[in-house]
């Protein structure tokens, strides 16, 4: 718990530091509100993950100085989480590093990743305690790669309005922390509530006025950080069941299989180009429009801060049964199921303009 309210509250002073500080750097500002995805109305600082960056650091250091064995497993993570994050605050920078640069990035920091800390997937749990090995490693390299790099990339997808990345983020690093707990992996444990907690100092200037992003360098590190911990808590601890990283993570990134199979099939274009019919775009545009009614900027914001809630539940939808049912991958297996057909319901109403009533507040004027 020391870990999550140090980390959360260097986060919180950082932070402000930063929002102060970017307000006189125009690079650090984004204030570009035509894009497809752009729903503020104010110029807005997108370098929100260096302070979570930063707060996670001095409190590897601190953990480092308190317990040597954990502190030091922790910064070897840092160090190669600080690759993923290199990328993604450039790019919050410069605008110039291109999607496919930072996946390559963040690839680096997963193959780094797996040569020094031994993060690698190297099996995956059947429905009957079968186990399918990937101890080759040209299988268990590539997959790892991928999952870490998806991973980050998904976390990086589903930042669209204010809160919804970081909650869920936060959510699922409880969950990782619970787990890792009951299976004593203090390492897993420690990391975890570190990172959960710079990002809820995050939040808290976030949410729900938007007054700092999180940008893609604060989007990769956090996506890097739960892909990395996920492979870690399961393959250090066999009873854990590989469907429980599955299941905890399942929302990012069927949202990102989802999007790629939308934009190649549906829409026949490239799956780097970005759109405005992300689940959370539509929720916004279609179900709160109709709960706030006005478009002047107060009620943008307050739209905004409206929609990320629907994703909190959705979320939670997985990351709750993956917290109570760990280790059992039969169970795990049928949420997955349960999740990607709820997902695709959902999505068929809206698009068509047949969301669920109870879903829909009243009108505000």
């Amino acid at each position: 718990m020391n870990s999550f309210l140090g980390s959360f509250f260097i986060s919180i002073f950082l932070t402000l530091i930063v929002i102060k500080q970017a307000k006189l750097h125009g690079a650090a500002l984004d204030s570009n509100f035509s894009g497809v995805q752009k729903v503020h109305t104010h110029i807005v600082p997108r370098i929100g993950g260096i302070g979570i960056f930063l707060s996670v650091v001095i409190t590897g250091m601190i953990t480092m100085w308190r317990a040597p064995p954990i502190g030091e497993v922790i910064v070897k993570l840092l160090v190669c989480s600080s690759i993923a994050f290199l990328g993604g605050i450039i790019e919050d920078f410069t605008q110039r590093v291109s999607p496919a640069r930072r996946l390559a990035l963040t690839m680096c920091a997963a193959v780094l990743g797996y040569w020094w800390l031994d993060a690698r997937i190297e099996h995956i749990d059947g429905i009957f305690s079968q186990v399918l090995s990937l101890d080759a490693i040209w299988l268990s390299l590539p997959m790892t790669v991928l999952a870490v790099a998806g991973i980050a990339n998904a976390v990086n997808i589903i930042d669209g309005f204010n809160g919804l990345a970081s909650v869920v983020a936060i959510c699922m690093l409880l969950s990782l922390g619970y787990v890792a707990l009951q299976v004593n992996d203090m390492f897993v444990l420690v990391a975890a509530l570190m990172v959960a907690g710079a990002t809820a100092g995050f939040l808290v200037w976030n949410y729900p006025a938007g007054l700092i992003f999180l940008g893609d360098g604060g989007a990769y590190f956090i996506g890097f950080m739960l892909g990395e911990l996920s492979i870690l808590l399961v393959m250090r601890n066999p009873q854990v069941s590989t469907w429980y990283a599955a299941l905890l993570l399942i929302y990012p990134v069927f949202e990102t299989l989802f999007s790629i199979y939308r934009r190649i099939f549906l829409r026949g274009r490239s799956p780097g180009m970005p759109d405005g019919i992300h689940l959370h775009s539509l929720i916004f545009r279609r179900m709160v429009l109709w709960a706030v009614g006005r478009r002047d900027a107060r009620a943008l914001t307050r739209r905004n801060a409206m929609t990320s809630p629907y994703l909190w539940l959705l979320s939670l939808m997985a990351v709750m049964p993956a917290t109570l049912l760990w280790r059992h991958s039969f169970m795990l297996i049928l949420f997955c199921l349960w999740f990607v057909v709820s997902y695709i319901w959902l999505y068929a109403r809206i698009v068509r303009f047949k969301a669920p009533r109870w879903m829909i507040m009243g009108r505000r004027k």
